[in-house]
């Protein structure tokens, strides 16, 4: 039984070729370029910058502060020469070509809002094409839009290429501890010492009082689990009367990853 829980995204990684020019039209700008490159860089280093979308926000920031302060830098949360050089922020290498393969849209179907049908599929998969190429490149919708203006994103076939952020996962961070900063909404991984060795942004339940505090194991790691939905945790769905099971996927509540603690029902998850 899984209620609404804490949880940050876990990620299928993927490592991909070097930029070449746009498919079609022009090649994105260079501040969008720019802007790219310094998210993948950030997130390469396990300093997550949130969702790939070429635009600065707080998060980046946020994430650029910390990767500064962890190196001795000036923490500005601005991308300047120095933080430049110790990221390796390569613009012109931020965008490359994918070709769409069959298994893409092998990974798309129908996501019902009842959870009686949902209950009634084998796979809970992804929405549209769109959705599954921007999950797997850790980007937004609106990025994918951006790279690919004039494209009609949900309708690709295989064979088609498009343009996607470059990302690049070959030096994913370890750690032994974890700590979920609830009032922040972001989780920080630490090694053996306590120091900081990666960053990610979370979302968090939305009742205060299935906030969980104090200290905890992991106890499972679960990939493509299955859900519980029981209806005592959802009083708003007024048509389910029995627990029902909510096939895997990564449209499952809990996504394609569960890491269940040693609070009864607490876990981090994502997708």
């Amino acid at each position: 039984m899984h209620p609404r829980l804490s949880h940050f995204h876990c990620l299928v990684l993927l490592v991909l070729s070097s930029s070449v020019p746009d498919v079609r039209g022009e090649p994105p700008g260079p501040s969008i370029r720019a802007n790219i490159a310094w998210q993948i860089a950030l997130e390469r280093v396990g300093f997550s910058p949130g969702i790939i979308d070429g635009s600065i926000g707080k998060k980046t920031e946020l994430a650029t502060r910390e990767f500064q302060r962890v190196r001795g830098l000036p923490t500005t949360g601005k991308l300047d020469d120095a933080t430049r050089l110790a990221l390796s922020v390569h613009a012109d290498n931020a965008v490359a070509t994918y070709t769409v393969v069959s298994a893409d849209l092998a990974q798309v179907g129908p996501v019902p809002t009842d959870w009686i049908e949902k209950s009634k599929l084998p796979k809970l998969k992804y929405e549209s094409l769109d959705a599954a190429l921007a999950e797997r490149f850790h980007c937004s919708r609106g990025l994918l839009t951006r790279l690919n203006p004039g494209r009609k994103l949900s309708e690709l076939r295989p064979g088609d290429m498009i343009q996607v952020p470059n990302i690049d996962t070959s030096a994913a961070p370890r750690g032994e501890h974890i700590e979920i900063n609830l009032a922040e909404k972001i989780v920080r991984v630490l090694d053996g010492q306590r120091r900081l060795v990666a960053l990610f942004h979370c979302s968090i339940a939305k009742a205060k009082d299935k906030l969980p505090s104090g200290e905890s194991k992991v106890m499972v790691v679960s990939k493509n689990p299955d859900y519980t939905f029981d209806p005592k945790m959802w009083p708003e769905v007024k048509n389910v009367g029995r627990k029902l099971t909510i096939p895997p996927g990564p449209r499952n509540p809990v996504g394609l990853c569960w890491i269940g603690l040693g609070v009864p029902g607490v876990g981090i998850h994502g997708s």
